[in-house]
């Protein structure tokens, strides 16, 4: 059953009718009916305007929050978020009952520079318990998690995480109230980018969260697999890259009731950096994996123009959503 109250699947099909899953033919079971097998069919497209946010957008979108400096020369950078109750569009036709940061999954890609303070007010405006939990070095008191500090912040009420940014890298926040993998596959989510104080490269820079949708609720798999959470987005929407131009993706997996995922490029090899906390990469690949919780920093120059694919290595999750391509010009 789909979430969403029984939305329906308009604007997805599958394609191949009854061979898609096995039919037998003259040679046999069909295993699936080869390129006509199981797989969404191009249709409508995703209501950007109603999820109230659009994937090519949260790609570039970082914030940097209101940004005062202190006395002895520090900079304060402050922010606000909402968690909210939101039912968004994941494929098109395809509703789920989300739980959001700001209205959107992800939620904000926050960004800060090594040694800056910084607070997090959360408001909690959901009809459930939430806490936001930040990847990084800080106090027990500033953890949010249920029984330490102020704990799990009940509907309507607020309170003001308050850390230093360290160590520089590419970390994240989530929801940490039980059940922890319900919070999670909900959508309580986002990056959360820590600069060395030296900085980095100038670069076209990307923010990729592989997610993905259990519209079943039975906590076995996922249905819907997508970066930034519209399945297939990028294969509409191609990501618009110059070609000689480095350009640096910081990818995060939060991928629930899957145990592992990927990310694949065609055609290109990528510079990898686990975690973002050192300024030296570990590999030159096409493919890497992540466990839930698991990030990096790829950084690429596109030698030729034209059109290439990236897309999860773990074949279902691509045929189910998660693939796309960059536009080279």
């Amino acid at each position: 059953m789909l979430a969403g109250g029984g939305a329906g699947l308009a604007g997805l099909s599958l394609l191949g009718g009854s061979r898609a899953f096995g039919q037998e033919s003259k040679g046999g079971m069909a295993h699936g009916g080869g390129a006509s097998g199981a797989m969404f069919q191009a249709g409508r497209r995703v209501d950007h305007a109603a999820n109230g946010f659009d994937p090519t957008e949260i790609l570039r979108d970082f914030d940097w929050g209101r940004a005062r400096r202190l006395p002895g020369g520090r900079t304060l950078r402050e922010w606000e978020i909402v968690a909210l109750d939101k039912e968004i569009e994941v494929s098109p036709g395809v509703f789920y009952p989300a739980w959001t940061f700001n209205g959107r999954v992800p939620g904000p890609t926050l960004r800060c520079r090594e040694g800056d303070a910084l607070r997090v007010r959360f408001v909690n405006g959901s009809e459930h318990p939430h806490t936001m939990h930040f990847h990084g070095i800080h106090t027990a008191a500033m953890d949010g998690v249920p029984g330490v500090g102020a704990g799990l912040i009940q509907p309507g009420d607020s309170f003001t995480y308050e850390f230093d940014a360290d160590p520089f890298g590419l970390h994240l926040y989530h929801c940490h109230a039980g059940p922890l993998a319900e919070h999670i596959a909900r959508g309580m989510y986002g990056t959360f980018i820590v600069d060395p104080k030296q900085g980095r490269e100038e670069a076209d820079e990307l923010m990729m969260m592989m997610n993905g949708f259990n519209t079943n609720f039975d906590a076995e798999g996922n249905q819907v697999y997508a970066v930034n959470t519209v399945a297939f987005h990028h294969m509409d929407d191609p990501v618009r890259v110059r070609r000689g131009e480095l350009v640096r993706i910081y990818l995060v997996n939060i991928l629930e009731y899957d145990p592992i995922n990927s990310f694949h490029l065609h055609a290109n090899f990528f510079d990898y950096f686990p975690t973002g906390t050192r300024l030296e990469p570990t590999e030159f690949t096409d493919t890497i994996s992540q466990m839930q919780g698991q990030r990096g920093i790829l950084e690429v120059r596109f030698p030729f123009p034209g059109r290439y694919m990236f897309h999860g290595h773990k074949s279902e999750f691509a045929d189910l959503g998660w693939m796309g391509f960059f536009e080279v010009a």
